[in-house]
């Protein structure tokens, strides 16, 4: 029973091989934390040149749908003087046509005159060599710039808008939106006397659209120029109804004047503009639309003082349904802050309805 050895008895060789484990073990944990750490910030970590070329990747995608977006309004006025150019071609071939059937009667008549005959004779060539003009005009503008140099280096824009047709009417923004570019300083002006009211850069601006393009009209056509903000009047009083003669200069420089005596004020009702245009008789067969937002109102009266982005959109919505059909509408939108869906939905009116969009210069016209 001596010579037996003693249970639980203490062996120093156990506990230094526990250790040399638990340290093995350790390191093992320690090395694989090391690593995976290490390979974690390997991922993190981005290539320069991948970034860089990533960005220059996106900055060529931004300008090249800018580039297109350009390219298509060119594109889209290109093709309105085209037609305009070939509509008056065809005018002026039918024309051609009664004088060549009144040349056939007076030859036939024995009461005819020869000096007649030869005065229809020159009428016919004077027009067959507008057609012809007309006819390399149309040509001539596809590859042609839009814009042009006159004088001693002022500048004028050729818009892109062939100011043709037989009744023009010319749609002017007077709400009180057209007194400045942003919403602070609208609010601080409509409150001040008529007079600073008129001379705000904006509404002068304005108003020297209305004169340039009435110094463009066809001088065998007619016009009408109606105001609209919260309801719908013609600038000249008395001409309600009426379509005026571009030859009577003393009567256009009238309505230049009153354009000039106008007063911005009140909210942008362009559904009441649209059936204004409905309603006449004949219809116009070109519009230009002189504004600077989406409406901001209908026929109806507002809930509210103020008014979303998406509710200006569904008032827009329901204006175009009011206009007549086959008019070409022409926008000259003016810059107004906190609006930025307007020239979107101007472009989509052009292109809907074969007209022009332009967004022009500060110093236009």
């Amino acid at each position: 029973m001596a010579g037996k050895k003693k249970r639980g008895s203490f062996n120093p060789l156990s506990l230094a091989f526990l250790d040399v484990m638990s340290c093995g073990f350790g390191a093992v944990v320690l090395l694989f934390l090391i690593l995976d750490h290490t390979a974690t910030e390997a991922r993190n970590e981005a290539d320069p040149n991948l970034t860089a070329e990533v960005n220059l990747l996106e900055d060529e995608i931004v300008e090249g749908q800018e580039n297109l977006f350009q390219i298509r309004n060119t594109l889209d006025r290109v093709s309105l003087e085209v037609v305009e150019a070939q509509g008056l071609a065809d005018r002026i071939q039918s024309e051609i046509d009664d004088f060549l059937a009144q040349l056939a009667a007076l030859e036939g008549d024995s009461m005819a005159t020869e000096e007649s005959v030869e005065a229809l004779r020159a009428d016919i060539q004077a027009l067959e060599e507008e057609l012809l003009r007309l006819q390399s005009t149309a040509e001539a503008e596809r590859g042609q710039s839009n814009r042009q140099f006159l004088g001693d280096g002022d500048r004028q824009y050729l818009s892109g808008m062939l100011l043709g047709g037989n009744r023009i009417l010319i749609l002017l923004d007077t709400s009180a939106s057209m007194l400045d570019e942003t919403l602070v300083n609208v609010i601080r002006t409509r409150n001040m006397s008529d007079t600073v009211k008129k001379q705000t850069a904006k509404w002068r601006r304005a108003t020297r659209i209305v004169e340039w393009i009435s110094a463009q009209l066809p001088v065998i056509s007619q016009y009408q120029v109606l105001t609209f903000n919260e309801t719908v009047q013609p600038v000249l009083p008395g001409s309600e109804n009426m379509w005026l003669e571009v030859a009577d200069q003393d009567q256009l420089n009238e309505v230049v004047r009153q354009v000039q005596e106008l007063v911005p004020e009140g909210g942008n009702n362009l559904q009441a503009a649209f059936q204004a245009v409905a309603s006449m008789n004949p219809l116009p067969d070109n519009i230009y639309l002189i504004t600077d937002s989406l409406p901001t109102r209908n026929n109806r009266e507002p809930r509210g003082s103020t008014i979303s982005a998406r509710d200006r959109l569904n008032l827009y919505a329901e204006a175009i349904e009011s206009l007549p059909r086959n008019i070409p509408v022409n926008t000259i939108l003016l810059p107004m802050e906190g609006d930025p869906a307007s020239a979107a939905a101007f472009w989509q009116l052009a292109h809907l309805t074969s007209g022009s969009f332009i967004t022009p210069a500060r110093d236009w016209p």
